[in-house]
């Protein structure tokens, strides 16, 4: 059975007419990888709160069809019971940062507290957390005099540490330079490989390419393509319907229009597109 299973969900927000989400049907295993991609509007942010809860027990709205996360029915769970398995990285760091803590160190610990875990084990399990994100430096260190991708990957530890079953990031390097990108895609693979599943909303394709084990198109609130990265990730199907491609898919496009591209399958990374033209 799917570690994630959604059955016919349609989601419309209160006081609206158009549903946001419609008739999706996803299926993920443990431990997989799966990045979302999609133009704006297309309802990947929601999906992120239907998985993570949010929808509907906090938006509220009308529902239909079942959420299944590890083997827990949303709507017969309350969100508390919920978010033990599912930890939600937002796109905005700032609306995260609790505001109750002075230093990084106490904000990453500020969740293990609330859920009651012994002191002995949260000196240990902080570290480790901020080793895995390279943020030890900034320990003591105020969470509002950070940068945008510091916060970021402070908001990113914060989840980490509470060890959840399911990780939701909602375009979590979005502050973040090339270097920090690398380095949190390269953390999250790294739990996805430990066994953690990973739904991750993205529009770096590049990155994607490199990491994702499965990537899924949304629009218009419904999966319009779902499979390999480079298969999906250079499909005429998301030229057609206005999606953001790689900037190497684009112009190994335009090449084999001119027949210089020589290679069958399309790039979507700088090193596939080195390759490609050196044919």
């Amino acid at each position: 059975m799917a570690f994630i299973n959604l059955q016919n969900v349609t989601y419309k927000y209160p006081l609206t007419k158009t549903p946001v989400l419609q008739n999706i049907n996803l299926q993920i295993n443990e431990g997989e990888f799966v990045a979302v991609v999609g133009p704006n509007g297309a309802g990947k942010s929601t999906l992120c709160y239907a998985l993570a809860g949010f929808v509907p027990h906090f938006f509220k709205g009308e529902i239909s069809g079942s959420i299944e996360v590890a083997g827990m029915e949303s709507s017969k769970s309350t969100l508390d019971e919920w978010v033990l398995n599912v930890g939600l990285a937002f796109q905005n760091p700032f609306n995260q940062i609790s505001g109750a803590k002075y230093t990084v160190f106490e904000e990453i610990a500020f969740g293990l507290e609330n859920n009651g875990v012994p002191r002995e084990e949260i000196r240990p399990r902080v570290e480790d957390a901020m080793k895995l994100t390279d943020i030890s430096n900034l320990a003591d260190r105020s969470p509002y005099s950070l940068s945008g991708g510091q916060q970021q990957r402070v908001a990113l530890t914060s989840i980490l540490v509470m060890q959840p079953k399911l990780l939701v990031l909602d375009e979590p390097t979005s502050q973040m330079d090339p270097i920090g990108t690398r380095e949190v895609f390269g953390v999250v693979r790294r739990m996805a490989e430990e066994g953690m599943t990973v739904v991750m909303v993205e529009h770096k394709m590049e990155w994607i390419a490199q990491f994702a084990d499965r990537v899924i198109a949304l629009k218009d609130g419904q999966i319009l393509l779902e499979g390999k990265p480079n298969e999906v990730l250079t499909s005429d199907i998301l030229v057609e319907n206005g999606f953001g491609i790689s900037r190497y898919t684009s112009t190994a496009r335009e090449a084999k229009k001119q027949g210089i591209w020589k290679k069958e399958n399309l790039p979507v990374t700088l090193d596939e597109a080195v390759e490609g033209f050196k044919l």
